[in-house]
Formats: C-alpha cells, sequence, structure tokens
C-alpha cells in the first residue's frame, strides 16, 4: 500500500479500535511516530475490511511490526487476535505475551486482561525478532580501565562534568558514556525527581540507591558514583554490549532477560536510541570479575 493510501487511511479510517492511546505531543511529531501509526492503521484496516479486503494474516503482521517499536496499542490488538484466533490460529501464549507488553506499558485496557490470562511463557514469537541476529558484544579483554576519550562532548556543567572526569575511572566507565546517561536521566539537574522517585543526577530509584550503597540521592558526587557502579556491574552482566546495559538501566535487567534484548517499550527503544547516540558507543570495556554474564545473553537479539 503506498504511502498516499496510508495517509488517507490515518485521516479517513473511523471503524472500531479496540484499544487507543493518546500520544503525547513530542511523540506526534516525529517521523518514526508516524510511521509507527500509519502502519498500526494499515493494520486495522486489513483486519477489520476497511477499504481493503479483509486479511487477518497480513493484519498481523503490521501489528507485529509496529509492535517491535514499543506501540503498545498494537500489541494490544495483536494479543486480542491470538486470544481470539480472529483469523489467525489461536495461541494463548503469544497472546499472553503481547498483552503482557502493552501492560507492562501501562495500557488500561491490557492491564485488566492480565486478570485473564497467564504468565507468557519462556519463547519471543517469532515476528518480535530482528531479521537477522546480533549477537551481543564481543569485547574479549577484560582491561584494568575503559580508555578515556579524548575530547568529552558535552553541554553539561563544568562542575558535574569535573567530577565525572575524576569519578569515572574508579568504576572503569568511560567519562563519555557516564555524561550520556546523565544528560538523558535528568539533563544535569542535580534534584531532579520523576514521578516513580528516581532520584538525582542519574535518576537512582530507592532500591538502586540501596543496591549500591547511596545514601543521600541529591548528593552530586553520591549520585553519580551510585550509577557509575550500577552502569559498571550492567557492563560486566552483558559483557560491554552498551544497548542491552542502556535497555536495563531504563527497562530493569530483568525486562532485558525475559525479551531477550531491548524490551519492546516505547520508552525503552527511545531511550537507547538517545544514549547510543549521546555516548556514540556500541561497546565498551568491562571486568568479569564484577559479575557473571547473564544467563541469556547468548540468545539475546538486539530490537
Amino acid at each position: 500500500m503506498r504511502l498516499p493510501t496510508l495517509l488517507l487511511l490515518l485521516c479517513c479510517l473511523t471503524g472500531t479500535v479496540r484499544a487507543q492511546v493518546q500520544p503525547t505531543a513530542d511523540a506526534a511529531t516525529t517521523s518514526d511516530d508516524l510511521l509507527v501509526r500509519l502502519t498500526r492503521d494499515e493494520a486495522v484496516a486489513y483486519e477489520n475490511g476497511e477499504g481493503v479486503p479483509r486479511d487477518p494474516v497480513r493484519a498481523a503482521q503490521l501489528y507485529c511490526q509496529a509492535a517491535r517499536q514499543g506501540d503498545a496499542e498494537s500489541q494490544y490488538n495483536l494479543a486480542w487476535m491470538y486470544a481470539n484466533g480472529r483469523g489467525i490460529d489461536r495461541n494463548d501464549a503469544t497472546a499472553s505475551f503481547f498483552f503482557h507488553a502493552a501492560a507492562e506499558q501501562g495500557l488500561p485496557q491490557a492491564v485488566r486482561m492480565l486478570e485473564r490470562v497467564g504468565q507468557p511463557g519462556s519463547d519471543i514469537p517469532d515476528c518480535m525478532r530482528p531479521p537477522a541476529p546480533v549477537v551481543a558484544a564481543a569485547v574479549q579483554a577484560t582491561p584494568v580501565a575503559a580508555a578515556p576519550t579524548a575530547e568529552l562532548r558535552t553541554n553539561g556543567p563544568k562542575y558535574i562534568v569535573d567530577l565525572v572526569k575524576t569519578i569515572a575511572p574508579e568504576y572503569r566507565v568511560d567519562p563519555q558514556l557516564a555524561l550520556a546517561f546523565i544528560q538523558v536521566e535528568s539533563n544535569f539537574d542535580v534534584v531532579a525527581q520523576s514521578p516513580k522517585n528516581a532520584q538525582g543526577l542519574m535518576q537512582l530509584i530507592p532500591e538502586t540507591a540501596a543496591r549500591f550503597n547511596v545514601k543521600r540521592p541529591f548528593d552530586p558526587a553520591q549520585n553519580i558514583r551510585g550509577g557509575l557502579a550500577y552502569i559498571r556491574w550492567l557492563l560486566a552482566y552483558y559483557r560491554g554490549d552498551v544497548t542491552l546495559v542502556a535497555a536495563a538501566y531504563n527497562a530493569g535487567e530483568g525486562a532485558v532477560n525475559r525479551y531477550r534484548g531491548v524490551p519492546p517499550y516505547a520508552e525503552t527503544l527511545g531511550y537507547v536510541s538517545r544514549i547510543l547516540k549521546s555516548s556514540r558507543m556500541l561497546t565498551h570495556p568491562f571486568d568479569t570479575a564484577v559479575t557473571e554474564a547473564s544467563p541469556q545473553l547468548a540468545s539475546m537479539r538486539k530490537f
């Protein structure tokens, strides 16, 4: 289907859509989000036969394309198709996978459905895997310390940058990577506090602060030390794969392990993209003595 037709569908589709998510103002302005919504609307058209011949298989394929990009509405609608055998073979495990993915992003309809579906299995639906596998980072050496970036790229306040330059080598983390996390997490606001009670420069939640012995999360030096301790641990756990480290810092290592890669959450996908853009790193040296590798690492594929 050509783009003009897709745009027409976006403006004119009036059929019933089971789940409706209101995009945020900034998301609505991006071309990626526009393409995701266009893909979802094309899926709706094929599912319901609106303006095109009804084709549930094609609808499921399109829903999954959008679901991989973190679109909770597409995840929910695809789950509904699998749960009810709506033009495709019923598969309760696959339905549960997509209901949980949408619920974990806060979609109310999906949250309610969790009362009726079981826990998802360990298998990742084939359509949620990328076309070609990307094996997790192969940083073979275990260096004594990360090599510092020659010239840091940052617009952060000098005193925060100086703190990072002093502290980061203690944790064997490249200062550029540390600054990327600070910029994305708090934009260098030492008193930043999120609705989920993530605090300080590196937005440590109370559990993470306690895990890494941070007593005063709004103290810049303590907060940076706690965040870097976590990043050092994640670098060892994911063997230097910055994509997986960023995903875990945002969504938790449990979610990354469960999805065997970056979780299909819109927030996490955007977060990972910003970390990679700011740090310009895909891999980073790590210390195998810090922790064993994730048991799921060998089977992970990055989304």
